[in-house]
């Protein structure tokens, strides 16, 4: 197994809700493109959650994205991983993504979400640590939108990631 490495964050307008995911899958590192995989559901969620116009186009549905109040990021920067589910992310040689430094740069962030139970853990075991300003966000864990977790349908996640969206307006 060799190294894989995440993208860097998406950063939105004057963001307050930090999306957290694991690490891209296959078909999202080969793309160069966040939730590439074309039964994930991250792109519909956010269409309906923020009123965006749906678009197969990734360059704009990024420049859509950008407009909105949200950063989008993954917990690790880099680990070994076989495939793309993350129950295969080898447990050594994790490195994370700079998510403090992001927070410092970014303080009116008020709400971390993850984008399931594997964020989560992750964020728990290599960032949470780090972070002084944790105790003032909210930590909230959303059901994954891969493919891979199909113990929940599009409008179960859907009613679940609408939590967000009392972060996204302004105080």
């Amino acid at each position: 197994m060799s190294l894989i490495a995440s993208f860097d964050p998406l950063i939105g307008a004057l963001p307050r809700v930090l999306i957290l995911g694991s690490m891209p899958g296959v078909i999202s590192l080969n793309r160069q493109q966040y939730y590439a995989h074309p039964r994930n559901q991250f792109w519909a969620i956010m269409s309906e959650l923020l009123g965006l116009r749906w678009d197969d186009d990734y360059a704009v549905r990024i420049a859509q994205l950008k407009t909105q109040p949200l950063i989008l990021w993954d917990v690790l920067r880099a680990c070994q991983r076989k495939g793309s589910l993350d129950s295969a992310i080898a447990a050594n040689d994790l490195l994370a993504n700079d998510i403090t430094g992001l927070l410092e740069l970014y303080p009116e962030v008020s709400m971390i979400a993850f984008n399931g139970a594997a964020a989560e853990k992750y964020f728990q075991r290599l960032v949470a640590k780090h972070l002084s300003s944790a105790k003032h966000m909210q930590l909230v864990r959303l059901p994954s939108t891969s493919p891979a977790n199909a113990g929940k349908n599009f409008q179960q996640k859907l009613l679940e990631w609408r939590v967000i969206q009392g972060y996204l307006s302004p105080l």
